[in-house]
């Protein structure tokens, strides 16, 4: 069976790592146009580098839960064609031992806004750092802020259209172009699931919708698949 999993913040929540945004448009504290917007970089560059300084220290320190286990050992099994996509800028997935598209990209990764050229993440970085492809002061976090174009995107669209099971874990699943998964999925003939802590509010798109902890709900769910 091939299976698409998307997975949201809600699956790293139990490890310690904050869900997205409130309901007052605030992302731990601050306003997400000012930190997640080329816009805002360029106003203050300072001040994204120190946010995401801050929230790559804390993915580092986090370590996989039950539910990161459970879909590592999903792909590892070999039992079932496994593609995992991920909007998690974390790398819990990949510490549990899972291969992952991340389509918001890695807190890990640096990227150079003149050349594109990507290297590791150092734990801070600053305005003065500079690109060590072309030497440009223009060195950014390697993730998509709003306004921008997730990456894979093609990669995403194919494994949705031979998909025979389609998966969304912990996300609200309200945000496009990742909104769009399930009805790709379905028109393509997949089966489609819901893994949340509560029902979300697009729930006549699934066939089938599981509530409560990932930790708990996504490692039932990967035993039943794997009988």
């Amino acid at each position: 069976m091939r299976i698409v999993v998307l997975t949201g913040a809600g699956l790293s929540a139990e490890s310690g790592l904050k869900t997205f945004r409130d309901a007052g448009g605030l992302w731990e504290g601050q306003d997400v146009m000012q930190v997640a917007t080329p816009e805002g970089f360029a106003a203050d560059p300072e001040r994204v580098h120190r946010f995401y300084n801050a929230r790559r220290a804390r993915a580092a320190a986090a370590a996989p839960n039950d539910a990161h286990r459970a879909l590592a050992r999903l792909q590892a099994e070999g039992r079932h064609e496994v593609t995992l996509v991920t909007q998690n800028v974390d790398g819990l997935l990949e510490a549990a031992g899972a291969e992952a598209i991340h389509m918001h990209g890695e807190l890990a990764g640096a990227l150079c806004a003149a050349c594109g050229a990507r290297w590791p993440a150092p734990e801070e970085m600053g305005p003065a750092d500079a690109c060590p492809s072309c030497g440009a002061r223009a060195v950014r976090p390697d993730v998509v802020w709003f306004g921008e174009v997730p990456y894979r995107m093609e990669e995403i669209a194919a494994a949705l259209e031979r998909a025979d099971l389609f998966a969304a874990i912990g996300t609200s699943g309200e945000v496009w172009p990742a909104a769009g998964f399930v009805e790709a999925a379905a028109d393509a003939g997949a089966e489609t699931v819901e893994i949340n802590l509560e029902p979300t509010g697009r729930r006549g798109l699934f066939d089938r919708v599981i509530t409560g902890r990932a930790s708990e709900a996504v490692p039932a769910w990967v035993a039943e698949l794997l009988g």
